[in-house]
């Protein structure tokens, strides 16, 4: 069994407003019947353009967001089921890491306040352990102690998302869902938070959901690559044979899109094989939802929506026509 399991996940939102007659204007559908798996230590990196329901994927996994239907399941446990406080207990296994770590903190609290909230709040540890705890969570994090009576404006972007890292890691957790952790960061303190990410999933056989529009920053960090566009998950598997081989023309148009820093190497890379703009979540096309962007569709395409179907050992992909491509 899976440490995580989401079963046809759907997370849609009611448009504001009725139309003439009263008619409710639709629903934006952010989420739209999703399947994943995650096991211990593993790093899933779930990547798609912006607005295509990926954040939103994520905190409903954690239930910030309430599932219009379908199921998670943590440890076989439906997690929609729980009651408030049954939520509450369980939440000390799951957490969340935020894209902004200049809002995700509290500014008129020190680190260590920040850090000795939840240990008490969760009884995790006595009063009076309090101190070496939170020190033990800043060396953890790669923080000196000696920051512990900061606020966090005294700290660079980078320090503040270790040190939202170390609040997420008080509780023990099984699973962290990191949502963009690095696209507010310079580029320069990126590639140490990334790593930070990597040794603490093999030190505590942490599962990590790592989201991000960024195909580049999950590239060698994930163990396994799902791709969304528009609500659904249209390609996964294994990190390397997605990257070497992608089967969905979404994802080849992904990876083609990622820069060369070589500017000779830059200059002579095709063109990504797609046209147009995302459609709208609250009205999406018929059919395979990418097939007026699509290069390679045809009439089946405009006319059913593709399943997910194997394409190889561990690999999944929703595309009638990806023998061809």
């Amino acid at each position: 069994m899976s440490l995580l399991e989401v079963r046809g996940l759907q997370t849609h939102f009611p448009l504001s407003g009725r139309w003439l007659f009263g008619a409710p204007r639709g629903v934006v559908r952010a989420v739209d019947g999703v399947d994943l798996d995650l096991d211990p230590g593993e790093i899933l990196g779930l990547v798609g353009e912006s607005g295509c329901g990926k954040s939103t994927l994520g905190r409903t996994i954690l239930q910030l967001e309430r599932p219009t239907g379908g199921r998670v399941l943590f440890e076989g446990q439906d997690l929609a089921a729980l009651s408030a406080a049954e939520l509450r207990r369980r939440r000390r296994d799951f957490q969340m890491v935020f894209q902004d770590p200049y809002s995700s903190l509290n500014p008129r609290r020190t680190v260590f306040e920040t850090l000795a909230e939840p240990l008490l709040a969760h009884g995790l540890v006595e009063r009076r352990r309090v101190p070496a705890a939170v020190v033990e969570l800043m060396e953890q994090v790669e923080l000196s102690p000696r920051f512990v009576r900061k606020y966090p404006h005294e700290f660079s972007g980078g320090q503040r998302q270790r040190i939202a890292i170390a609040r997420a890691l008080t509780v023990g957790p099984r699973l962290l869902v990191a949502d963009e952790p690095v696209s507010a960061l310079d580029v320069s303190v990126q590639a140490g938070i990334l790593n930070l990410f990597g040794r603490l999933c093999r030190e505590r056989n942490l599962a990590l959901l790592m989201v991000s529009h960024n195909l580049a920053v999950v590239r060698h960090l994930s163990h396994r690559i799902a791709v969304m566009y528009l609500g659904r998950i249209i390609e996964s598997g294994p990190a390397a044979e997605v990257f070497e081989s992608p089967r969905h023309p979404y994802t080849r148009a992904l990876i083609q899109a990622i820069p060369e820093p070589d500017p000779r190497r830059e200059r002579e890379r095709t063109a990504p094989e797609v046209r147009g703009e995302p459609p709208s979540p609250s009205a999406p096309p018929p059919g395979c939802a990418f097939h007026p962007r699509c290069l390679f569709a045809q009439a089946q395409c405009r006319q059913k929506r593709p399943e997910c179907e194997p394409c190889g050992t561990g690999r999944l992909v929703a595309c009638v026509r990806w023998r061809e491509i």
